[in-house]
């Protein structure tokens, strides 16, 4: 049976991994958020409403319509920077994520103007990606993008994996969907191949607008209903520090073949069957 969507907060003891902490908060107009780790790193991602981000007292402006219309300032927190988010005369929802880290890089506000997109895929896996936290914006563990899913499509097509295995960075991942119509749902799978020492080993995860995913190992990959576009957040931190925060995952040789002609096998319909 599907899984049901996870309990916040994610810790690492509650996710059974190592590194990567997560949550949803959401504030009232006027109520603030106090924030302090002085072991980890900490990347916030407003959601909607509008309000401020204060970096060890520096404030910083944030707003956001919704995850559907725009990108929104990220805000980053080394290790012992005093971290206080208010929001303004309207509620306000941001994602926080943590991981460890020495405090190699300065505190900042990423603007979107500084984020890489991309669309990748084709056919019936087309998205669009943002790198709101990858590389080249500097990080220690912490990693994040956002992405725009079309309605029945999936993502992640090529399935991959970062979970160390064949030489893939070992990364820990959260996925946090948005879906633009309240009745509709996502489906988000984990498992691994017949390489694997546990080959029948999978978690098929379902859920809703706001529900999210844990990708503890295997390869990944989920899938919008046909009546619903689809955004995700993606959360993710492990071994890889720095730069080599860009190193990419392994794709599952069984299905890359489609990236050389999206097209390929398509069916038209109606089919021909010799009726």
């Amino acid at each position: 049976m599907p899984k049901p969507s996870p309990q916040l907060p994610v810790t690492p003891d509650s996710a059974d991994w190592r590194f990567l902490s997560f949550n949803i908060v959401e504030l009232a107009p006027g109520e603030s958020h106090d924030h302090r780790l002085d072991d980890q790193e900490t990347a916030i991602t407003p959601l909607s409403g509008a309000g401020t981000i204060a970096l060890d007292g520096t404030s910083h402006e944030v707003s956001r319509t919704s995850v559907f219309d725009q990108l929104a300032p990220i805000g980053y927190a080394p290790p012992r920077t005093d971290v206080t988010v208010t929001a303004a005369d309207q509620p306000l929802t941001f994602a926080i994520g943590s991981a460890p880290a020495e405090g190699r890089y300065e505190a900042k506000l990423v603007q979107p103007s500084t984020i890489r997109t991309e669309v990748r895929g084709g056919g019936a896996a087309l998205r669009h990606v943002c790198h709101s936290l990858a590389m080249p914006i500097e990080a220690e563990r912490l990693i994040l993008y956002e992405v725009y899913v079309p309605r029945g499509a999936w993502s992640g097509w090529a399935p991959h994996r970062h979970d160390g295995v064949d030489g893939s960075p070992y990364l820990e991942e959260v996925y946090y969907f948005r879906l633009d119509r309240p009745e509709g749902f996502w489906m988000h799978r984990n498992w691994h191949d017949e390489s694997d020492p546990d080959p029948a080993w999978q978690e098929i995860y379902q859920g809703g607008d706001g529900d999210f995913a844990l990708v503890p190992g295997g390869y990944h990959s989920s899938v919008a209903c046909p009546g619903s576009n689809m955004y995700f957040l993606n959360y993710l931190a492990g071994e890889p520090v720095g730069d080599e925060r860009g190193t990419p995952p392994c794709f599952s040789s069984e299905h890359t073949w489609i990236e050389s002609d999206w097209s390929q096998g398509e069916w038209s319909l109606p089919l021909d069957l010799g009726n």
